[in-house]
């Protein structure tokens, strides 16, 4: 088979196999959908200031005191008066178990 004949076959069959794809993650949509939340050992104050009054408050419960403040997209979890967690809520609430 001459040469050219043969480039022509093989260009004809690479140009048949389909080409290789996958799936893509945009991690900047994820990353830009994340909630601000207290940076641990910010003080109730400074929450306050930065984010607000919350919607409910628990607590302080216990030894050390453990005081809960509910944000309408997060949770503060307080130590004394100093930020130990900052949670975010889920998109949807969970199902009741069965």
């Amino acid at each position: 088979m001459p040469k050219t004949l043969q480039s022509l076959a093989i260009a004809a069959l690479l140009a048949a196999i389909p080409a290789a794809s996958a799936d893509v993650l945009i991690l900047d949509r994820l990353e830009a959908a994340q909630v601000e939340m207290p940076e641990r050992g910010a003080s109730m104050d400074r929450v306050e200031a930065r984010f607000g009054a919350p919607l409910s408050v628990s607590g302080p419960v216990g030894e050390p005191p453990i005081t809960r403040w509910e944000y309408a997209d997060f949770v503060v979890v307080f130590e004394y008066r100093h930020v130990v967690h900052s949670l975010e809520k889920p998109a949807r609430p969970p199902r009741p178990a069965s």
